[in-house]
């Protein structure tokens, strides 16, 4: 696997053949994720466009946030679906197999091409496919908006709790409604996330789990008052 930053945020990564695409396939990308070496320092939850291709073959372009920042590597998390990946990159030599793919792409960029109010209409009533397209969207209110929707499930609120499109209203939302606040994961995500409003966080804070109290109390990613929120907790409990 060959890894380039084109740009700052933008990697190329390029498969040697279709059969190293499938091994990444199986161990990452079919569960949404992918790790890659890299002597780039990216803080958790940068967002980034990674440009993913079969060498001489096809490539598609895929959102995705980073997750964990090891040093010399990244572990993200891609957007859209990992079925897709596979058939956009993959030869295919079924024409009905190339139909499908071209009609799941074309739908993907019909919802993006949806104006602003359009995407605010679908938002609360969209389908998994269509949430996850909007998932993606740069307006916090679409996002927001999402939130309303009764379909949507408890991963993609975390997606949404880790985005940095995160905002206040949505923080809140999600901090109050009891079968999202209830999930450790979604609490860690938003007092993580730069965009939850501080003393949200603050309050979410005593709900981690000890170990990940102390390391936010040694962190250097998070805010003063909540490294500071952190040590007192630490300091209190032993």
């Amino acid at each position: 696997m060959k890894v380039t930053e084109i740009a700052t945020g933008h990697f190329s990564i390029e498969f040697e053949n279709e059969a190293e695409f499938k091994a990444e396939y199986d161990n990452n990308i079919s569960a949404g994720g992918l790790f890659f070496e890299t002597s780039s320092q990216l803080l958790e939850f940068t967002s980034l466009q990674l440009t993913l291709k079969l060498s001489e073959g096809n490539q598609m372009m895929v959102p995705a946030t980073v997750v964990r920042s090891m040093g010399t590597a990244l572990a993200v998390s891609l957007e859209g679906p990992p079925e897709l990946i596979w058939s956009t990159l993959t030869a295919r030599t079924s024409e009905d197999e190339r139909d499908t793919s071209r009609v799941e792409q074309s739908g993907w960029d019909k919802i993006r091409n949806l104006s602003r109010v359009e995407k605010l209409l679908l938002a609360p009533k969209a389908d998994r496919s269509e949430r996850q397209v909007l998932i993606q969207d740069n307006d916090a209110q679409v996002i927001f908006s999402l939130l309303k929707n009764p379909r949507i499930t408890t991963e993609e609120v975390i997606r949404i709790a880790r985005s940095p499109l995160l905002s206040s209203i949505a923080a809140e939302l999600i901090a109050k409604t009891t079968i999202w606040a209830s999930n450790s994961e979604i609490r860690a995500a938003l007092v993580h996330n730069a965009r939850t409003p501080t003393p949200l966080a603050i309050k979410l804070l005593p709900t981690l789990p000890e170990p990940e109290i102390r390391q936010i109390a040694k962190s250097g990613g998070v805010s003063q008052a909540l490294k500071q929120a952190a040590l007192r907790i630490v300091i209190n409990r032993q």
